[in-house]
């Protein structure tokens, strides 16, 4: 299986990959942050660094997804889990848009990017959706305290959770999403749990996916 995990940032998304992928004996794949070279410029300065941003996540989450679809793990039978998708980049895209941080040429140029690389996308199988509350996350990026991350507002982040909010619907036309509340962490094998029981009961759906 190919399991996707979203959610807000700083809502603990690494953290259940890790525990997801060594309780189902999985391959973890980590979201690009450490070898991203914009980040603490794009926190500075958002609408100078969005474009650069943006592109430079599409093309690393796009190569890592390649990666990963190819993975013997995966292709052998056995599984990945991703710690967010590419899928989930175009939700910061065209919040950035509609905030006017990326102009309509940037965003056009983005998007027709996205729509060629897409062609070559496979859907997880089941996406994981970590839902806190914006104050949640807040309250969890500051424990955390990354200096890059301090910048962060409560706007940013309440435009953040509405665009998840409408991915995980749009993202149920095309496979399986399990949200679940993250306001507690539940225990992995809880968590592993429901996964088996929802592709269980979907397996006629997974099937008949699109894949491509």
């Amino acid at each position: 299986m190919f399991i996707g995990i979203s959610g807000l940032i700083g809502v603990g998304k690494s953290t259940l990959t890790r525990r997801l992928a060594e309780h189902l004996r999985y391959k973890a794949y980590y979201e690009p942050v450490t070898e991203n070279p914009y980040l603490e410029d794009f926190y500075r300065d958002m609408t100078r660094w969005t474009f650069n941003m943006q592109t430079f996540l599409l093309f690393a989450r796009f190569e890592q997804h390649q990666e990963l679809v190819w993975d013997p793990c995966h292709k052998g039978g056995g599984g990945v889990v991703q710690d967010r998708t590419i899928y989930e980049d175009t939700i910061f895209a065209r919040m950035h848009y509609n905030d006017g941080l990326m102009d309509e040429r940037d965003y056009a140029t983005y998007t027709g990017h996205f729509n060629i690389m897409r062609r070559y996308l496979v859907y997880p199988d089941v996406i994981i959706y970590l839902r806190v509350t914006p104050e949640q996350a807040m309250e969890r990026i500051q424990q955390r305290g990354r200096d890059a991350e301090k910048a962060i507002s409560m706007e940013y982040l309440q435009a953040l959770f509405d665009g998840y909010e409408q991915y995980a619907e749009e993202m149920r036309r095309y496979t399986l999403v399990l949200p679940l509340d993250w306001s507690e962490y539940i225990p992995v094998g809880v968590v592993a749990g429901q996964i088996k029981n929802l592709t269980d009961r979907n397996r006629d759906f997974l099937k008949s996916l699109r894949r491509v």
